[in-house]
């Protein structure tokens, strides 16, 4: 199959493309689809695609990609995927789209990434963690960004291991193929005292008005580490809720819910203070960074084109970091924006170091690798910002 795709690009490649082969793309413009939660129980990530529509502002006021400048039809799914399906069968039927770029969420992006790939449009960095994002094998057509989703959950379980070799565990996470990974990768983590650790665990729903009861039944299993695989409105509930109750646990984080502006601060930085996170993304709070480059660039960015953002959110370093990557795909490609030639390119990013990765973060794919971001430090939240520690993993 692979050797079979390869071919049919090389034959592609060997002549110039009529317009009529490059779709979402004319003399003036590339047009990238995308659908994130405006709305719902994950709004808060919102902010993502605010902060990678304001980057590709500030692209196309420079001049755009070779002349070309790039409109980001954006909707809203509400972290539905039924309505991610409909959404994005308009990016592609209706509005004709380019690609596909940063779906939030593993439910979202596990509910296209089928049509996608029979349709064969790029699915380019979706903001989600699932091992199926990272398939050249059985889907071509997809990349994710984020580190896989079960090699951040083995990092926590190998820290527990190391540092809590005594401890009991338990676990919150979200009721379905994200928080179910995460789960899986503890487990990995923890290996052969998985079943012994983990007393109890227990699952929610992102329709959930709170996680209150979960918290309340996992102190009451006595545990003595607390994993919290939840989206930002939950993880935060969960952090309070365990304080209110005078439950003090040593505390783990999923990095997907460690912002200070949407998760620590809504939480309470007296309950918040000694959660430990991983990252990849530099904290725009912690003053390591003030002077870092790349920090000032973005501080200006954000000043100019999206002086509404909060730039407390590590959520816009985030959107863009990932906005920065697919405007490096879409260079490599120059005047080729085929759809063929736009995987081809994202399948060969050679120690690309996109604005706002931790220092040793950098992007190398291939063919045969799809991961993108591929480490993660851990780090500490002193109940101002995060203090990172250890090495990479």
């Amino acid at each position: 199959m692979r050797a079979a795709l390869i071919g049919a690009f090389a034959l592609m490649f060997a002549a110039p493309l009529a317009a009529a082969d490059m779709p979402g793309v004319t003399e003036t413009e590339i047009r990238i689809g995308n659908t994130t939660a405006y709305s719902g129980p994950a709004s808060a990530y919102g902010t993502i695609a605010k902060t990678e529509q304001a980057y590709f502002d500030k692209v196309n006021a420079e001049g755009g990609i070779n002349g070309r400048k790039i409109v980001f039809i954006s909707y809203d799914d509400a972290y539905s995927p039924p309505k991610t399906v409909e959404r994005t069968r308009e990016l592609v039927e209706r509005d004709e789209v380019l690609a596909v770029f940063q779906t939030l969420g593993t439910p979202a992006n596990t509910a296209i990434h089928k049509y996608l790939n029979a349709r064969e449009v790029p699915q380019l960095f979706a903001s989600s963690g699932a091992k199926a994002f990272t398939n050249p094998e059985e889907y071509p057509w997809t990349f994710g960004w984020n580190p896989t989703l079960e090699d951040e959950g083995t990092i926590y379980g190998r820290y527990i291991l190391q540092e809590h070799s005594d401890a009991t565990v338990a676990v919150l996470y979200q009721n379905d193929d994200y928080g179910r990974e995460v789960l899986e990768g503890l487990r990995i983590g923890l290996g052969d005292k998985a079943d012994e650790m983990i007393v109890a665990t227990a699952s929610y729903e992102t329709s959930d008005p709170t996680v209150d009861s979960q918290v309340v039944t996992l102190k009451n299993s006595g545990a003595t580490v607390f994993v919290n695989i939840a989206t930002n409105k939950a993880a935060a509930q969960a952090i309070r809720k365990a304080h209110e109750i005078d439950w003090k646990p040593v505390q783990l984080l999923n990095s997907v819910a460690n912002s200070v502006a949407a998760v620590m601060k809504p939480a309470g930085t007296e309950a918040s203070e000694g959660i430990i996170s991983a990252a990849y993304i530099k904290d725009p709070t912690d003053p390591t960074w003030a002077d870092a480059p790349d920090m000032k660039e973005w501080n200006a960015f954000m000043d100019e084109y999206f002086p509404d953002g909060d730039k407390n959110s590590i959520l816009t370093a985030y959107g863009y970091a990932a906005a920065h990557t697919l405007v490096k795909v879409l260079e490599q490609a120059g005047d080729d924006l085929s759809r063929e030639n736009v995987i081809r390119q994202a399948a060969n990013l050679k120690d690309y170091v996109p604005p706002m990765l931790l220092p040793g973060v950098s992007v190398t794919t291939s063919p045969d690798d799809y991961g993108v971001i591929e480490n993660m430090q851990l780090m500490r939240f002193n109940g101002e910002r995060w203090e990172l520690f250890g090495d990479l993993y």
